[in-house]
């Protein structure tokens, strides 16, 4: 298998993207998949490189990476050495960096006999999700989506968490993160920034207009996203399919670090799901 991480792709916020690709050398076309993931995350969390394995050995272009802004660095892929570019995250930079992952691969010539860039997947997790679904309707190379333990609503996570005039007369908030113990902050360009493409970041909206196949996957267990949001999501596109994992936290009962050779027996249930629904 051929594992090429860390490829630096230029995106349109003066931040390098990280890429990994992970694809089986046979000098074919094979359907590409992009990986989104959500907030606080990153393309090297937990069991997301087992994951990529598992998509490249049944024949499948892979590829997932680092949003601009995560938090990470080049030197420093993992965790959140940058908070300050975590701080001047948004929706739509996420929206801008999927799209200029899916350029670079449309046009990287060391992949042409490899990558069939007319038949690219998007799956997200969690606040990735909710970017994949808005990708999905926006841009017509993209042919099938799907959510793992996906947001529904864009709004609710912006508009009104917390003391917005606190928020603005302070221009920053801080969320802590359980993990890592950091003070995440987030910039009160976040709230301004959603208010300007409120049209554009509605999810609702997105779905009701999708004209391919969607697959939709939460576990019952989620504490983090509830499945009623999985819920929502099905009823806004009733012809979308729609798989409950049994037992699965809101990352499919994997952690990070992740130190087994094995993915979790939920997600092992997740990837062979996806498998069968590009397929």
């Amino acid at each position: 298998m051929k594992i090429l991480k860390n490829n630096i792709v230029d995106g349109k916020h003066q931040k390098p993207i990280l890429t990994d690709v992970f694809y089986k050398e046979t000098k074919l076309p094979k359907k590409v998949v992009v990986f989104c993931h959500g907030y606080k995350g990153f393309k090297d969390w937990g069991a997301w490189n087992l994951m990529a394995e598992a998509f490249a050995n049944k024949g499948f272009f892979f590829i997932k990476f680092n949003f601009s802004h995560n938090g990470g660095t080049v030197e420093q892929p993992i965790d959140f050495p940058d908070l300050e570019a975590f701080g001047n995250n948004n929706y739509t930079k996420e929206l801008d960096d999927l799209e200029s992952v899916l350029n670079w691969i449309s046009t990287n010539s060391d992949f042409k006999n490899e990558a069939d860039t007319q038949d690219v997947s998007l799956i997200g997790h969690s606040r990735g999700g909710g970017i994949v679904l808005l990708k999905a309707n926006e841009d017509n190379r993209i042919k099938n989506v799907i959510t793992l333990a996906s947001v529904c609503d864009f709004a609710k996570r912006t508009a009104t968490t917390g003391n917005l005039e606190q928020w603005k007369n302070e221009g920053v908030k801080y969320v802590i993160n359980g993990r890592t113990k950091q003070q995440m902050p987030h910039f009160y360009q976040f709230y301004e920034d959603f208010i300007q493409n409120k049209e554009r970041l509605n999810i609702k909206k997105a779905i009701e207009k999708l004209q391919i196949p969607q697959l939709i996957i939460h576990g019952d267990k989620d504490t983090s996203v509830l499945i009623d949001e999985a819920e929502s999501l099905k009823k806004w596109n009733s012809k979308a399919v729609y798989q409950i994992i049994k037992n699965a936290n809101h990352v499919f009962n994997v952690s990070h670090p992740w130190k087994e050779e094995t993915l979790s027996e939920e997600m092992d249930e997740v990837v062979a799901s996806c498998i069968d629904f590009l397929k």
